[in-house]
């Protein structure tokens, strides 16, 4: 039997629904987790116990420069960016918005999260922000709109070189940190213990915020989880 026209035009309606309520939790995921991203770090700031690699090099280029954490952010990701061009990585919507949203979340929370002076507030603060942190990654990256500009150096570096992303990725984050800290970014026990965590912890995210493929079988996501997270910091 044919279907009457009035059921097909029902189920395309709501294949149409079904995809922008798919688009949707995917936009929504992206822009959660990298303003989540940028507070996390702003809490790791705060701690005063240690940052994330990239973020003791912001940290030192902005008391050097004079210009907010956020701000230098932004504009070391800009920076990294060109370097894509040699790479022949295309950025995405996820791209743009990482160089974009993370470093105004760090700024707005910075300015509304004084600095902590006893260590019985120092720790959960720390604590915090890793663990958001890790979430913040997990909501970003399981989006699936494009990595962040620090990772797509990685990746483009990766496929150029030949050398495993583990090892450039460890190269350029020796490099960083040790640049940072020696502009006076601050290295602690928060940076080992993001090192050691953030791995764990984006990978527990990355499985509870999967989004799942478009119900109609479209492409526009791909199918399964990522086997590893690439960080967007």
């Amino acid at each position: 039997m044919r279907r009457s026209t009035s059921t097909t035009g029902g189920h395309i309606v709501a294949r149409y629904a079904s995809r922008q309520g798919h688009l949707t939790r995917r936009l929504f995921q992206l822009y959660a987790g990298l303003a989540l991203y940028g507070a996390s770090s702003a809490l790791l700031v705060r701690s005063g116990l240690g940052l994330e690699p990239w973020n003791v090099l912001h940290q030192g280029l902005s008391g050097r420069t004079g210009l907010s954490m956020g701000a230098v952010l932004t504009l070391v990701g800009a920076a990294v960016l060109l370097l894509w061009i040699p790479l022949r990585q295309r950025p995405g919507l996820g791209t743009v918005s990482n160089v974009l949203v993370i470093g105004a979340a760090m700024d707005a929370t910075l300015a509304v999260v004084p600095d902590a002076h006893a260590m019985a507030v120092r720790v959960p603060l720390m604590a915090a922000g890793i663990v958001l942190n890790g979430a913040a990654t997990g909501l970003y990256i399981s989006a699936r709109f494009g990595p962040g500009p620090r990772d797509g150096l990685m990746t483009g570096l990766n496929r150029r070189t030949g050398v495993s992303v583990r090892l450039v990725r460890t190269a350029i984050e020796i490099a960083v940190v040790v640049t940072g800290f020696v502009l006076g970014g601050t290295v602690g026990v928060g940076t080992l213990l993001y090192a050691v965590t953030i791995g764990p912890l984006a990978q527990l995210f990355l499985r509870l915020f999967a989004v799942p493929p478009a119900s109609d079988g479209s492409t526009v996501v791909a199918a399964g989880q990522p086997r590893r997270a690439i960080l967007p910091s």
